[in-house]
């Protein structure tokens, strides 16, 4: 949540960019959802914003702080958000899908029911971070630390290699991983998708994929 009121809450900095900046501070005016689409808004730290249901779409927030913020329901798709400081922020139904969350912080985020969809999380750090229901298809988690993340029927479709830390993850996925280990690639699914991460200190489970419902 962010602090205090979302009438209180200012930018610790606007971004660099004159035109970015120039939107920032008309929305300040006027509050609702941001549309920041292809936006430059590096330079900016927005830490305790509330940026619920508000457009992201192909912004370029590389490094910027957005510890605490909330973006509830916001499109951040195609986003780049490499090395962004994104601790304990709220993604809950955010659809993160293309962005770029290399090295980016997440511990600590909730990110219940989000999407990620064919993102670059390499290097990320999610510790303690809720992944619940959330949707992980397509994303690269080479070299990302997952310590303590907690799943429920996650969808978890992701590419890692030895660097990859799963220590601590706990709950429920369905999916399946490709296990870069050097120049091979191993395809793990079910009992040895599991088996991979619980061998490295998780404890997760690899639900078969579900059925069609029945007619009536």
């Amino acid at each position: 949540m962010s602090s205090g009121t979302p009438e209180a809450w200012r930018p610790v900095k606007l971004p660099a960019d004159q035109e970015a900046a120039n939107r920032i501070s008309e929305w300040l005016e006027r509050r609702g959802k941001l549309y920041a689409i292809e936006l430059d808004l590096r330079g900016s730290d927005f830490s305790g914003g509330d940026f619920s249901e508000s457009w992201f779409t192909q912004a370029n927030l590389v490094d910027v702080p957005l510890c605490g913020a909330e973006f509830y329901r916001a499109n951040l798709e195609g986003a780049d958000l490499t090395g962004a400081d994104l601790t304990a922020a709220s993604l809950v139904r955010a659809n993160l899908d293309d962005a770029v969350l290399q090295n980016a912080r997440l511990s600590g985020a909730d990110m219940v029911k989000a999407s990620l969809y064919g993102v670059d999380a390499s290097g990320a750090g999610f510790r303690g971070a809720r992944l619940m229901d959330a949707s992980l298809s397509g994303v690269d988690l080479r070299g990302a630390d997952l310590t303590n993340v907690k799943l429920d029927e996650t969808i978890l479709k992701a590419t890692v290699d030895e660097h990859t830390v799963v220590r601590g993850m706990s709950g429920t996925v369905f999916g399946r991983l490709s296990v870069h280990m050097g120049e091979d690639t191993e395809e793990l699914r079910f009992a040895e998708m599991a088996d991979w991460l619980n061998s490295r200190g998780a404890n997760v489970d690899v639900l078969a994929p579900r059925g069609p419902r029945p007619s009536k």
